[in-house]
């Protein structure tokens, strides 16, 4: 569970997630995420991040709006 003080799309937004570009329905799915699952895929993103070229790593997508 979330708490009130964290917010998660600032976070994701800081991890490099390109939030300007989601929807108004995704931005939901996003800030339903409890802290521990927005907590998980900004480590995967970085995990994802150390991997791969740069070019690949800023144009990756994943289901249209992950990375």
């Amino acid at each position: 569970m979330s708490t009130p003080e964290w917010d998660g799309i600032a976070a994701l937004a800081a991890a490099g997630f390109p939030v300007d570009a989601l929807t108004d329905e995704q931005l939901a799915v996003f800030g339903s995420l409890s802290q521990e699952e927005l907590t998980l895929l900004v480590d995967l993103k970085a995990r994802l991040d150390e991997v791969a070229p740069d070019v690949q790593a800023h144009g990756a997508v994943a289901g249209g709006a992950l990375f």
